[in-house]
């Protein structure tokens, strides 16, 4: 099975890069555009929850990791961010 970058001709690595600046795009212009609301508070929160996945799985080599070894870069995303959620939630009451 032919994976995406097969056949747009891009490495893995420089589609997950090209996807983390257009993700970090996309939170500037949230900001800069000054787009507020509990649901785009929740969007910037889960394209940042998302990138660190990102730049855990494929510039940290967790990949292709099994066990033990990609929970604590897991534990770091997802305590923070349900935590930071909930705050937010919390604030828009």
């Amino acid at each position: 099975m032919k994976r995406l970058s097969d056949f747009i001709g891009i490495r893995p690595c420089t589609l997950i890069y090209l996807l983390l600046i257009s993700f970090s795009l996309a939170t500037f212009l949230v900001g800069k555009l000054g787009f507020s609301g509990l649901g785009m508070s929740l969007l910037v929160l889960l394209l940042a929850l998302i990138k660190g996945h990102l730049v855990g799985s494929y510039f940290m080599g967790l990949g292709g990791v099994r066990g033990v070894w990609r929970w604590p870069v897991f534990i770091w995303l997802f305590i923070p961010g349900i935590l930071i959620g909930m705050a937010f939630y919390l604030s828009y009451q």
